[in-house]
């Protein structure tokens, strides 16, 4: 069915997507290595646990110099409103992987109750994906197979939902974006190379903040986020970074399905930090690929009147 496009490059791009997603069941949401600054890329609940406005940039170049690897741009906003009592957020991406490409455009909500102990926040969200292949530039021997017709501007609606708890010390949340297995393209058997799937979705991540000096000037952050895809096995990342005075922020991950990431934060200003992420493939492509970039542009400024006088954390708090 294929013809001699498919170099060595390709099928191991194709071995690496089936390994990490599941068969027939595309890598529908991208994995981010910055959802340590950015909790909403993963549970909807997080939505205004910056307390005044935060809105964040990001691309996503992964698997450099693969032909077809995914590359990701993303945009994200949150607010708290009403005296801290709710949260309101938006999600955009634009995920492209080889012929396909995913958009999403999301709206959350979280209800936000202050416990003794911390903030209990509940989320929901709904939005669209929309997808599209594109199988024009393939050299294929037969160009009428129908498993390779393209598919443009498939719209799907979707929703998800998430609990998350935060305090000064610790957080802890858990979450499913994706509710609805969506079906996109053709299910017959000629067709199956074809047919996408939304996959859903789960994460369970925490972690801590743990001042490392008397003066609480210096901390250590633990963290792990376990992710968990029908018809995938488990994976998950373990974090640890040191904070310095809310300026600089450096940090390692391990992730067991593919990379050892190194990330690192830094204050430009009261309103922006810049964030930086490689990661090393460590997985059978690693002879293929140049390792993964990512970069992330936060701002965030308190609106007077919708904020008033609510103290906002510092930001590596509540992540």
């Amino acid at each position: 069915m294929y013809s001699k496009f498919l170099n060595i490059k390709t099928l191991y791009l194709i071995i690496a997507l089936l390994s990490m997603s599941g068969v027939l069941k595309a890598q529908q949401y991208p994995i981010y290595s910055q959802y340590i600054f950015n909790g909403l890329i993963l549970n909807p609940a997080y939505a205004g646990s910056h307390v005044q406005l935060s809105a964040s940039a990001m691309y996503r170049n992964q698997w450099v110099n693969f032909d077809g690897a995914p590359k990701t741009l993303f945009f994200s906003a949150h607010t708290s409103l009403m005296n801290e009592k709710m949260g309101l957020g938006l999600l955009i991406n634009d995920d492209r992987i080889g012929s396909y490409s995913n958009q999403n455009i999301y709206g959350s909500y979280a209800f936000i109750i202050k416990t003794p102990k911390g903030k209990l926040a509940m989320g929901v969200s709904a939005g669209l994906n929309i997808l599209s292949a594109d199988f024009g530039n393939l050299n294929l021997d037969d160009i009428a197979d129908n498993s390779f017709a393209s598919v443009t501007g498939n719209l799907k609606p979707n929703f998800g939902t998430g609990v998350y708890f935060y305090n000064k010390t610790l957080f802890a949340g858990f979450s499913v974006p994706f509710l609805l297995n969506n079906g996109f393209g053709d299910t017959s058997f000629e067709s199956a190379l074809n047919e996408i799937r939304s996959a859903r979705y789960y994460y369970l991540n925490g972690g801590l903040m743990l001042p490392l000096n008397l003066e609480k000037t210096v901390h250590i952050q633990p963290s792990v986020l376990i992710r968990g895809q029908e018809g995938a096995p488990l994976n998950f990342d373990i974090n640890t970074s040191v904070i310095f005075y809310d300026l600089l922020n450096v940090g390692v991950s391990y992730r067991n399905i593919d990379a050892v990431v190194s990330y690192i934060d830094f204050k430009l200003s009261e309103s922006f930090h810049f964030s930086y992420s490689y990661d090393w493939t460590t997985s059978a492509i690693r002879s293929a690929s140049n390792g993964t970039h990512e970069f992330m542009l936060n701002y965030r400024v308190r609106l007077r009147d919708i904020h008033d006088d609510v103290k906002c954390p510092k930001f590596n708090y509540f992540m």
